[in-house]
């Protein structure tokens, strides 16, 4: 006796197929850069034909540009789940600066990175990658004023968010290069404390 074959319907194939290119993608982000991410090693990565990738994808930046958004997507839904878990009272403002912290030293920020320094010098990686960052920089904005409660028309919070996030963007880029987990853990213990202070 024989199992029926369960047919998988082709908008969930294609859902698939290209699921496996962007994590796949994204993976050769981080572990070799953006100069040696070709369309042909993600094909490979992900186990797609190059016809197939080059019909959904047909060049490197539309890739890469999509990956990116895609697991930005992603982590951004995975922070937005993870506040019920956080902590009330004092210890929260910390809690939710290492929540942070962990998105900008994550890998995802890393494949992010490779993308942000190379539209530096390529106008056309640019004109897909400048949108994509202003859409990153705003959910982040946002989800840090939910997460530490801030008002902002009170003069000054709105710079004190942006100064927050700008720490931890410079944070993730220092682990980059190694790992400072001692030295980043003593500034976001002193920043919030500052944040404890400052935000009504």
């Amino acid at each position: 006796m024989t199992q029926a074959t369960v047919r998988v319907p082709q908008e969930e194939r294609t859902r698939l197929m290209r699921a496996r290119l962007l994590d796949a993608a994204v993976e050769l982000l981080v572990e070799r850069g953006f100069a040696s991410t070709t369309t042909t090693l993600v094909s490979e990565r992900a186990g797609v034909s190059r016809g197939a990738q080059l019909h959904h994808f047909p060049t490197r930046n539309d890739l890469v540009v999509a990956a990116v958004q895609h697991v930005m997507t992603t982590r951004g839904a995975e922070l937005a789940a993870a506040v019920d878990r956080l902590p009330t009272g004092r210890a929260r403002t910390r809690a939710v600066l290492e929540l942070l912290a962990d998105h900008f030293t994550s890998p995802r920020f890393t494949a992010a990175l490779e993308l942000w320094v190379a539209a530096r010098t390529d106008p056309e990686l640019l004109a897909l990658v400048g949108p994509l960052e202003q859409e990153i920089g705003r959910e982040a904005h946002r989800l840090a004023v939910r997460l530490l409660d801030v008002d902002e028309s009170v003069p000054g919070q709105r710079e004190l968010v942006q100064a927050t996030l700008d720490l931890l963007r410079g944070l993730g880029l220092a682990s980059t290069l190694g790992d400072d987990t001692r030295r980043r853990n003593r500034i976001l213990d002193h920043w919030a404390t500052v944040l404890d202070k400052e935000i009504p």
